[in-house]
């Protein structure tokens, strides 16, 4: 990193992504001014701030800061998700900066270093999460790059010098991963997204094929079982299988019992780590903790030290987070989860459902992306069929334009069964949900989506325990 990177100053365009975040933070650590545009000041735009961060929040280029003017000292930093036409890239490429995507930078700055890359549809936020939570609390340590905030630590980036090893969340979007090359990569899932990139099923599936590729000899591949995915490793890298309840890495007599999980961790040759104990005690966890630990046993950290932190493991913010647990005097459970795929809303409903046998199940549903509403409508309505209830909330645009006739009712159209549904603006959530609570028809509530749906929780959480006035 230091012998190719000679730039002091870096402007994010989009520096409000939690992607670009972690970035930010490592360039401050480094000691580089850091500053950026965003559309939308958010809890996380105003922690960047507080933390040194100068950024600005109207298209105008006239703000850029004087210290990013020079096209010698300054580095130009955007997500896939900025328009061609934004003022502020068109003012860096017409001036002749150096403009790279934020994978491209990713790429760069994990280049000295060893890669522990996690990618798939779902699953690569927590797997990555627990792998660098077990790390930083081993002598190996690591460096990590997250998709998540880390409620261990309330960020989304670990710093360690002296380690050799980096964390990753290996993105797919725009084929983003394309830009690493991992020591150790996971692969948790290749269920068909982001279609409006890769247009075909088989695009989707090659793409993560060439990632397959990337590892470097010496290094290792770790895929789930039974996903549709023909790897394609180089020379020299060594391939194992994960999953649950087998492969060459899985969990072995699980246990479940007074909201807690344990389960023993099978690596290849017999060797077992005996009664780990879910930080997150959740169904789904079992299996991502085993993708996590198959990373970090390859990498040599022992046996107490990963017991011990998965026990301490929290989770990541927004990934089935819990908002209330129940123990108040009205018994209501909120779980908040950044599900945005059909086979991730399906995971976190059966995850609900075994936490909570035989109690009434509402699903806050916000849709994300105007063309993943599309594509998969029909999906979405059976994931959220397994819901007793399900309010469907106005889709989240993100980086899309409106397409004519995709509206969150074509989901709640779809539905085969006859399931109490409610379609709903979201500014409308809270106030609806007061009245159904007021009616007694509330019990277990799971926000599931990708937009800004956890932006309603408090005042949810309120109207809840009777904190808000009726």
């Amino acid at each position: 990193m230091e012998n190719e990177f000679k730039y002091s100053s870096i402007y994010f365009v989009g520096a409000g992504g939690i992607g670009m975040a972690a970035l930010e933070r490592y360039f401050l650590a480094k000691g580089c001014r850091v500053a950026g545009y965003d559309r939308t000041r958010t809890a996380l735009t105003d922690a960047l701030a507080s933390e040194g961060v100068e950024i600005f929040y109207e298209e105008d280029a006239t703000l850029i800061p004087d210290y990013c003017r020079d096209p010698q000292s300054t580095l130009v930093v955007y997500t896939p998700a900025i328009p061609d036409d934004h003022a502020g890239l068109q003012y860096f490429r017409q001036g002749g900066f150096k403009v790279v995507k934020r994978a491209e930078l990713l790429g760069i700055v994990t280049q000295g270093s060893r890669g522990l890359c996690f990618s798939g549809t779902h699953g690569k936020t927590t797997t990555s999460s627990m792998a660098a939570h077990i790390l930083h609390c081993s002598p190996i340590g690591c460096n990590a790059f997250l998709g998540g905030i880390l409620r261990n630590y309330d960020s989304n980036f670990l710093l360690d010098n002296n380690s050799q090893y980096t964390v990753v969340e290996a993105d797919e979007y725009d084929r983003s991963f394309h830009h690493l090359r991992p020591y150790i990569a996971v692969v948790t899932a290749t269920d068909p997204d982001h279609l409006d990139i890769y247009g075909t099923e088989e695009a989707y599936l090659e793409s993560f094929a060439h990632f397959t590729e990337l590892v470097v000899p010496g290094g290792a591949l770790i895929v789930k079982e039974g996903i549709k995915l023909k790897p394609r490793p180089v020379d020299g890298v060594r391939v194992y299988s994960y999953s649950r309840d087998s492969g060459d890495f899985h969990a072995a007599n699980v246990r479940k019992g007074n909201g807690e999980i344990h389960f023993d961790f099978v690596a290849p040759g017999g060797v077992e780590i005996k009664d780990i104990n879910l930080g997150v005690p959740v169904d789904v966890n079992i299996e991502n903790a085993v993708a996590a630990m198959a990373v970090c046993y390859l990498v040599g950290v022992e046996a107490d030290v990963m017991r011990d932190a998965i026990s301490s493991f929290l989770g990541a913010k927004r990934r089935f987070e819990f908002w209330l647990k129940g123990d108040d005097k009205y018994g209501h459970v909120l779980i908040d989860d950044y599900a945005h795929h059909p086979e991730e809303i399906r995971a976190s409903i059966l995850s609900v459902r075994d936490l909570y046998p035989g109690r009434k199940l509402t699903v806050i549903f916000q849709p994300h992306l105007y063309s993943r509403t599309r594509d998969f409508a029909s999906q979405f309505a059976d994931a959220l069929s397994l819901a007793d209830e399900v309010m469907i909330l106005d889709i989240y645009p993100a980086r899309e334009e409106p397409i004519p006739g995709v509206t969150s009712e074509i989901i709640s159209d779809a539905f085969k069964c006859r399931k109490a549904r409610i379609l709903c603006d979201k500014r409308d959530m809270v106030d609806v949900m007061r009245s159904r609570e007021y009616e007694h028809e509330v019990d277990v509530v799971l926000t599931v989506g990708a937009g800004d749906i956890s932006n309603y929780l408090p005042r949810l959480c309120k109207v809840l325990t009777h904190q808000e006035a009726w």
